[in-house]
């Protein structure tokens, strides 16, 4: 069976793949993350999670059998991919501009191997509840949204935000388990590996 390498720091993305019983190694791979102009957020997200992948595979012995799955993740709004907040400043903008309304959250994965490459986006719709300014301040002070596309995390405390939600929740954490596992599949990787078997 190939071995599966996954090209991301994101400890959310380790989570999920552990989750659905995906035994793989980790692989960091650096790339340019700018948006390029008159990029729309579902393609910038399959470049990034496409780039992502080639980046790790390069890295690697290319006689090997391995296969790298690449995965990106952007919030939208009113068209506007929204990154991770640059300080305090940015993430309470972004918090007050989320409050009370719907918005996108679109996630690539990517999956390379020596043969090929091959892509799925997924885009989930989120609504959150009108915010109030001392618990946007409040939820900053938690340091979760520090790192946070859209400067919070569904999985954590802003779960109390989230008011209702339309497509993949997992896509939303930052990686949609159920394209995911047709795409390993496509590469012969099973779901449900239990150790020692």
């Amino acid at each position: 069976m190939a071995t599966l390498y996954l090209a991301s720091g994101s400890p959310r993305r380790r989570e999920l793949l552990t989750q659905i019983g995906v035994p793989f190694l980790p692989l960091i791979s650096e790339i340019d993350e700018s948006v390029q102009p008159g990029e729309s957020a579902q393609g910038y997200v399959e470049r990034l999670a496409r780039e992502k992948a080639a980046a790790g595979l390069a890295k690697l012995d290319q006689a090997s059998d391995a296969v790298v799955l690449g995965a990106d993740t952007a919030v939208v709004l009113d068209g506007r991919i929204l990154g991770k907040p640059a300080n305090r400043e940015d993430a309470l903008q972004t918090l007050a501009a989320l409050s009370g309304r719907t918005h996108q959250v679109v996630t690539a994965v990517a999956l390379i191997n020596a043969q090929r490459l091959v892509s799925k986006v997924v885009v989930s719709e989120v609504s959150f509840r009108v915010l109030q300014p001392a618990e946007i301040e409040t939820y900053w002070s938690s340091g979760e949204p520090r790192d946070k596309a859209g400067s919070y995390a569904i999985q954590g405390l802003a779960s109390v935000f989230v008011s209702h939600l339309q497509g993949s929740y997992s896509a939303v954490v930052g990686l949609p388990l159920c394209e995911t596992a047709a795409l390993l599949g496509e590469f012969a990787i099973p779901c449900w590996q239990v150790a020692g078997h």
